[in-house]
């Protein structure tokens, strides 16, 4: 059984292209519930020990919104979309026509819309997973949570770190008009899906 941090090169370029294209259509779909042409840059997708991670995403004493999906099916694991207040407003603004300056702020309508828009992301990631391995991947329904990050973070390290101290990161920004914001998504699949995955598709050098 093959680790995150034991990948060969071909495996990892296999898990970037999944996220170029997952993000991709990421773009596509919030192009339409936003409203306006999104488009993105190259994501860089990258394997990091969960500290590295946390202070990819901004450090552990940060304050930030999560929608957390668990991963059933054939592949179990979690996604999180993490969602810091440029990212939001942008959302908010396009949606609901207004601003927040700190999550306090936050009304329920908004943390609806906040939700629907990563689980749009989750989603669209976790389809084009999906699709490409032809698997299938049954996505919960979403959770949303705001709390420091190195608090949103220790789910999937609560979860999964007993097998694992890596996971999968996917950063890329979006643009809206002449906005660009952050977007940040971690996956974190048990050893055993992330196994099966990279043998369905094809590139898991035993």
């Amino acid at each position: 059984m093959k680790n995150f941090n034991e990948l060969s090169g071909l495996e990892l370029d296999t898990l970037r292209e999944i996220g170029s294209i997952g993000t991709g259509n990421a773009a596509t779909a919030l192009s339409s519930l936003l409203q306006c042409e999104v488009r993105i840059e190259m994501p860089e997708v990258r394997i990091l020990g969960y500290n590295e991670a946390i202070d990819w995403i901004g450090g552990p004493e940060v304050i930030t919104a999560g929608v957390l999906v668990r991963l059933g099916g054939e592949i179990n694991g979690i996604m999180l979309s993490v969602q810091q207040m440029d990212f939001i407003n942008q959302v908010l603004g396009r949606m609901m026509n207004r601003t927040v300056c700190e999550y306090g702020q936050l009304s329920e309508l908004d943390r609806s819309a906040l939700v629907e828009v990563g689980n749009i992301m989750i989603s669209t990631f976790v389809n084009a997973l999906s699709g490409l391995a032809g698997v299938t991947i049954q996505p919960s329904v979403p959770g949303f949570a705001v709390d420091m990050q190195g608090a949103i973070i220790t789910v999937p390290m609560a979860e999964f770190g007993g097998q694992s101290d890596y996971i999968m990161t996917i950063g890329t920004n979006f643009i809206c008009e002449k906005y660009s914001v952050p977007c940040r998504l971690l996956l974190s699949p048990d050893v055993r899906s992330l196994n099966f995955l990279l043998r369905k598709l094809g590139v898991l050098d035993e």
